[in-house]
């Protein structure tokens, strides 16, 4: 999953990455500081950490891109997990 957040010093990289490393379910997770992107890779909800991140920075998140593995639909989603594909490149 690929999101947006505004991440202007490395103070919010610092903060952005220490939260990243305490979430169980984010298995492994890029953050490209110049184009203000994280990829994060795991099993989860992808509402559930966007929430989880703009209530522990205190910052807007914008989904931007989502890679569901695995799974063919959404509506399975409220009985397990999403499974998101390993992290690739992210292209801009």
């Amino acid at each position: 999953m690929v999101m947006r957040l505004n991440i202007d010093c490395n103070g919010c990289c610092r903060k952005l990455r220490r939260i990243l490393l305490n979430m169980k379910e984010v298995e492994t997770h890029m953050i490209d500081k110049e184009h203000c992107l994280l990829s994060v890779c795991g099993r989860f909800r992808p509402s559930d950490i966007a929430i989880k991140i703009r209530n522990r920075m205190n910052r807007r998140v914008e989904i931007l891109d989502i890679h569901p593995f695995g799974g063919s639909s959404y509506e399975q989603v409220d009985e397990q997990p999403t499974i998101i594909c390993p992290c690739s490149v992210i292209s801009s």
